[in-house]
């Protein structure tokens, strides 16, 4: 007789199937949210006073409401304090348009808008002393109807929130599967030759944002920022989820190596990234409901998938010292455009040698 194990690899889970459940949760969490909007009215109508609400405590322990205290319109402050975290241009809801647009169109539109956007993408607002300094780091590879579109709705919301920026877009040459980990890792080099930054934003180009209070400062961090897209159906699709858009400061990038190199296709270096958090001790803060997102709709037009990535998340904790910032070599081309900084670079295998590493040996 044979015995068939199934084991399950934590932060691995079938997209399709997800999306199947994720439906049918929707639903039910529907139908919760309106029959506690009910409860709530029927509540408050009960206990109203001379027309004063009596002071009910509402809760339908959805830990995602938000509770923070944005400052009124008017609100003044001097340009020489640091600028506040919930400022009264940071108005929620972004008016998102997934319509092609051409990138000079962008920087048109931007540039008249705001002529202290600098070369390279780099910005600081004039009226306060930007509270953090953020590298906004974008992989990228033939997405260049998607560009334009990330841009468009990111600078404007960055302003809002008066963070000083910078652009990076990490382009990948040559023939090789997709490295999104190895791109970012080049892009937190390059981006610490420009600027002493505090923390790094790394940033799927198809991932643009909801609202503006979604605060890409460098408090809370690790931050995980993508918590509810729409093709998930605006779900978490598990724990480890760390995909789209995370956040690490530099210090906290430094000490778990940065991302893996070895993953070679597209999949699996995310949830890579979260083991190296969590074996360094760090713990992941969400925006909750704030981090809404929509997609871009596409395929990965001809990115295979990395079929290798299931034995390298079993094996993320030995490899986490040896592979990452320390082992990468690399030769950039970099050039400054009005709206980013392009860093072009050739990936191949032998540009991360592990060495002291039997990638075949057994796991314990």
């Amino acid at each position: 007789m044979h015995i068939f194990v199934l084991t399950y690899t934590p932060g691995i889970v079938n997209e399709y199937l997800f999306m199947v459940q994720a439906r049918g949760i929707q639903i039910r969490e529907n139908v919760r949210s309106i029959g506690a909007q009910v409860l709530e009215q029927v509540v408050r109508g009960a206990y109203s006073s001379n027309g004063t609400d009596y002071a009910y405590e509402y809760d339908i322990s959805e830990p995602y409401v938000q509770t923070a205290i944005y400052l009124p319109e008017g609100f003044t402050y001097m340009p020489s304090q640091r600028c506040p975290e919930r400022l009264p241009s940071m108005k929620g809801p972004v008016d998102v348009n997934m319509s092609e647009i051409a990138l000079e169109e962008v920087e048109r539109s931007l540039l008249e808008g705001d002529h202290s956007l600098a070369s390279g993408g780099h910005w600081k607002p004039h009226d306060c002393v930007a509270r953090w300094k953020v590298a906004i780091l974008v992989p990228f590879r033939n997405r260049h109807e998607h560009l334009p579109i990330l841009l468009r709705h990111l600078i404007p919301a960055l302003q809002r929130q008066r963070i000083q920026f910078g652009f990076y877009v990490i382009e990948q040459a040559g023939n090789e599967p997709f490295n999104r980990a190895m791109l970012f890792n080049v892009g937190f080099k390059e981006a610490m030759r420009d600027l002493d930054w505090d923390c790094m934003v790394f940033h799927d180009v198809d991932h643009i944002l909801e609202t503006d209070r979604n605060y890409y400062g460098c408090s809370n961090m690790p931050r995980h920022f993508a918590v509810k897209l729409n093709k998930y159906y605006y779900m978490l699709p598990y724990e480890e989820f760390f995909g789209g858009v995370s956040g690490l400061t530099v210090e906290q990038f430094r000490k778990i190596n940065g991302f893996p190199n070895a993953f070679w296709g597209w999949g699996g270096e995310d949830d890579d990234l979260w083991n190296r958090v969590k074996f360094a001790g760090y713990s992941v803060s969400r925006p909750g409901n704030m981090g809404r997102y929509m997609s871009i709709p596409h395929h990965h037009r001809g990115e295979a998938q990395f079929l290798g990535r299931y034995t390298l998340l079993r094996q993320s904790k030995e490899r986490q010292g040896l592979d990452g910032l320390n082992n990468l070599r690399y030769t950039p081309v970099v050039s400054r455009r009005r709206l980013y900084t392009n860093i072009t670079v050739s990936l191949s295998r032998d540009m991360a040698p592990v060495t002291g590493y039997n990638e075949d040996r057994s796991i314990s």
